[in-house]
């Protein structure tokens, strides 16, 4: 018995809502990529076995995307076709016909220790006279220590509440990906900063940041000015203070478990891509120690 695609489509949605708890904009990702791939067929009746070769036959629209664009985008795909067969709609798992184009994994952008205390420097420099002045420069504040203090995402630091934050313990409960909760671990400077902050902002707002949510890209600005600020020769954005928490912890001897709950990683190969540092960490021991390199110095 066949059924609208674009029905078949809202049930596995409302199943990665309600039972994967995906966020809204994971769904949106995933409702724009069904709606490109099948085009303007979704009000067409389909049997559940054309739904397939349908979307194999016009997976072409996609050539001219990146690779790593491709690859989220035939992900989409590959949960959908899964779903399908989960729910006994077909009965053969299509997901593993559809194959991702490799990519070359990148090395993550982070700061070095001196672009740290660079920006350190200018946030505790001289106070602003003006009031505004003075909330903005400690807004931005509270939200770099967060996020490089906690590791944190964007979307996680913008939705931090004050009765998640555990002044005593230094901790934070964060609500991530999926729902999913964990504790993040603070310095005390970002314990007392969040403090201070508390101070200057309304008492009985719900969020660090208001009365809502601070909305992401209102966070990217925040960060990426105070980056100009302290005079980085490399634009500043919020995920790379996420990643030089994880570089410099992983550096100082953190081992990949403990980094992979702290950041919130759901497998510990996302956390592997840090590993980098301990080559850079060898290298640097190298240098120092191998009877090579002192024999040069002697000679």
């Amino acid at each position: 018995m066949g059924q609208k695609l674009q029905e078949t489509i809202d049930n596995y949605l409302k199943y990665q809502e309600n039972i994967e708890s995906c966020s809204p904009l994971t769904l949106k990702a995933y409702r724009l990529d069904l709606k490109q791939i099948f085009d303007k067929k979704l009000n067409n009746v389909y049997e559940y076995a054309q739904i397939y070769p349908l979307a194999k036959e016009n997976l072409g629209i996609w050539g001219h995307l990146c690779l790593s664009s491709r690859n989220r985008k035939i992900a989409t795909l590959k949960s959908f076709f899964a779903w399908m067969f989960n729910q006994s709609l077909t009965e053969s798992n299509h997901s593993h016909q559809l194959v991702c184009p490799k990519v070359s994994r990148k090395l993550p952008h982070f700061l070095s220790v001196d672009e740290v205390l660079s920006v350190m420097g200018y946030l505790n420099g001289p106070t602003p006279q003006d009031t505004n002045a003075l909330y903005y420069r400690q807004k931005q504040k509270t939200l770099f220590l967060l996020l490089y203090g906690g590791g944190l995402r964007i979307s996680e630091a913008c939705n931090v509440k004050w009765k998640d934050i555990h002044t005593t313990e230094r901790r934070i409960l964060i609500r991530g990906k999926g729902n999913k909760e964990r504790f993040a671990v603070l310095p005390e400077s970002a314990i007392a900063q969040l403090s201070e902050f508390k101070k200057l902002s309304s008492t009985n707002s719900s969020y660090v940041f208001g009365d809502k949510p601070l909305n992401p890209r209102i966070g990217y600005k925040l960060i990426q000015e105070l980056g100009v600020a302290a005079g980085l020769l490399t634009p500043l954005h919020p995920h790379a203070l996420r990643h030089s928490f994880a570089t410099h912890l992983l550096s100082s001897g953190t081992n990949l478990r403990t980094l992979q709950k702290l950041l919130g990683h759901e497998s510990l190969q996302a956390t592997e891509k840090y590993t980098h540092l301990s080559i850079d960490h060898l290298a640097r021991l190298v240098d120092q120690t191998h009877p090579l390199v002192k024999l040069k110095l002697t000679s």
